[in-house]
């Protein structure tokens, strides 16, 4: 079970978007791709026999997962997570601040 999944809300710990959040879009092997983190502009060089018309585009590249951390919505910020097993003997993680479940 990884710490960080699909679709989760992370809040940005170091760099030039700190304390921006965004939904987790893509995960890596240790990296994350965060929708509207990390923008680059890229040069396209264009293809008219594909009706590209190439230009300067906006990309989101990829963040290590240290520099993320997973959004509290009770206490407003970034922490850690832990894993536990519930009463019906599945997996699950856990806010390691308040102890309280992260997927319900």
């Amino acid at each position: 079970m990884q710490r960080i999944k699909q679709g989760d809300d992370v809040i940005v710990l170091v760099g030039k978007d700190k304390g921006r959040r965004g939904k987790v879009e893509t995960v890596l092997e240790d990296r994350v791709i965060v929708d509207g983190i990390n923008l680059v502009k890229k040069h396209a060089k264009g293809n008219p026999q594909m009706g590209d018309p190439g230009g300067i585009q906006e990309k989101e590249l990829s963040i290590h997962i240290s520099n993320v951390a997973l959004f509290n919505p009770a206490s407003k910020k970034g922490e850690r997570i832990g894993f536990r097993t519930n009463d019906e003997g599945q997996k699950e993680r856990f806010f390691r601040s308040d102890a309280s479940s992260v997927d319900g």
